[in-house]
């Protein structure tokens, strides 16, 4: 049962007026599971790429530790980082600081250099940043030197420093690359990008990811921002209601979820309405295939 605290919480951020939020689907988002351990996990998770860059100014990390209360108060789980996020990985460690080290953490970060021992101080480094002995999961960021630094990642499961091991890419040119890895490596999560409008994933990467029994985090949900912008100038279906969606940030999301082998969507912001929204479309009912052909024709009409 939802403890007593966040659903007060919840409750006032529906009287507030935030959409997705209601006393009614309080009781805990929509969970996948890892298909290696059969753990499970929110289907909506959080990225920091940008809006987790903030520095060391004051307000602003203040401002991102009510973005992460607010995502753990919803039932989140998995934040993404990488050392290619400038500040994100400080910022982030300093917010679960303040927070107490909030429970239901999927800590999920990544290596991201050309050079095997910088590989080696990156890890470290991100250990120190985030506040974590142990990673819930390691991704090697874009397959940079994906070889060497798998070596590294098995070395450090073995002696208990991370759980999961992962790889990832944002581009679509690197698809092939990453089904050979697939292919050629035991792995327990990939991430890629899927959306409603750029869905090239699902021509092989979705099927060989749920055929290789690994969990998928999909990035870019929004088009870093330009999707849902592109799509908020047109009104939200009124069919909408049929699978629990209140915007259209939850329109969005709800489509790549509701792809059976996606595990976890990340979308990233820096305010708490926007995380509101976003831990919407975790709760309700997901819409199903024939839905998902509407919800495509509906946004290539637009």
């Amino acid at each position: 049962m939802i403890n007593t605290n966040r659903r007060q919480f919840l409750t006032g951020l529906a009287a507030a007026g935030f959409a997705g939020v209601s006393p009614a689907h309080a009781a805990g988002p929509i969970t996948r599971p890892i298909p290696n351990s059969g753990e499970r996990l929110p289907v909506i998770g959080m990225g920091t790429w940008i809006t987790f860059n903030v520095g060391n100014d004051p307000g602003l990390r203040a401002a991102r530790t009510e973005v992460l209360r607010t995502f753990f108060a919803m039932g989140g789980g998995v934040i993404d980082s990488s050392p290619m996020y400038g500040s994100a990985e400080a910022v982030v460690g300093h917010g679960l600081a303040q927070l107490g080290r909030p429970k239901g953490l999927f800590s999920a970060t990544k290596v991201w250099t050309p050079v095997t021992f910088h590989g080696k101080s990156q890890m470290n480094e991100s250990e120190r940043l985030w506040g974590q002995k142990q990673f819930d999961l390691f991704q090697i960021h874009n397959l940079v030197n994906w070889q060497a630094h798998l070596e590294t990642l098995r070395e450090r499961r073995a002696a208990g420093r991370v759980r999961y091991l992962g790889i990832t890419t944002s581009h679509g040119s690197r698809h092939g690359e990453m089904l050979k890895i697939i292919a050629a490596e035991k792995l327990d999560f990939v991430q890629f990008t899927y959306n409603i409008e750029d869905r090239e994933a699902e021509a092989r990467l979705l099927s060989v990811a749920a055929d290789h029994g690994l969990a998928v985090i999909v990035n870019r949900p929004f088009q870093r921002g330009a999707l849902i912008n592109e799509v908020s100038r047109h009104p939200l279906p009124a069919w909408a209601v049929e699978f629990d969606c209140a915007n259209w940030a939850q329109f969005l999301l709800k489509f790549v979820v509701s792809h059976p082998a996606v595990t976890c969507a990340i979308p990233a912001t820096s305010r708490v309405d926007h995380m509101v929204e976003n831990m919407g479309a975790a709760r309700g009912r997901l819409p199903d295939a024939k839905m998902r052909r509407r919800m495509i024709q509906y946004v290539e009409s637009l």
